[in-house]
């Protein structure tokens, strides 16, 4: 009887004690960053204006989605390019679905204190980049770009479709 108490005191504690975003998802989330032509300087600024990462295309980049206790991060992707158009692109995180697994899971240190605080109520909305980088004082005509497939991340290529004849 006395390990059925234990069992139950040490469910109960678990469910209470925990948080369900923290321990079913993560804070940080990876972003693939390509360009065509590749070779761009990526500069990653989070909403502070911090600089975070400095790469060229391609890129992936591991970007926290929580920036201090209730507040989520945001971020301006800059890509440049000697001969083309700077271009700037924002990405946002939003709130996790996971985060309301402490309803039922994780009680309200997991909703009010832990998830909060190590930013796992939030996860970045884009996962990837792909931007087509517009050449100094060309129209903005639509262009076909074709790419050799070493061309493309690796973690991009399972968002490719083939195409029939």
């Amino acid at each position: 009887m006395k390990k059925l108490n234990y069992g139950l005191l040490s469910f109960f504690c678990i469910c209470l004690f925990s948080s369900c975003a923290t321990i079913v998802s993560k804070s940080n989330w990876p972003l693939t960053v390509n360009t065509t032509p590749s070779g761009a300087k990526i500069e990653i600024t989070n909403k502070k204006g911090a600089t975070i990462y400095n790469g060229i295309t391609p890129s992936t980049v591991s970007l926290a989605s929580g920036d201090g206790f209730f507040a989520k991060q945001s971020y301006q992707i800059k890509l440049t390019l000697d001969g083309y158009n700077e271009k700037i692109i924002p990405v946002e995180c939003k709130l996790n679905g996971w985060y309301f697994g402490n309803i039922i899971f994780g009680g309200l240190i997991g909703l009010l204190i832990v998830d909060p605080a190590t930013g796992a109520m939030y996860k970045l909305e884009t996962k990837y980049i792909n931007e087509g980088l517009e050449k100094k004082g060309s129209s903005d005509t639509a262009s076909l770009n074709i790419l050799d497939i070493n061309d493309i991340p690796a973690p991009m290529r399972n968002h490719l479709v083939a195409i029939n004849h």
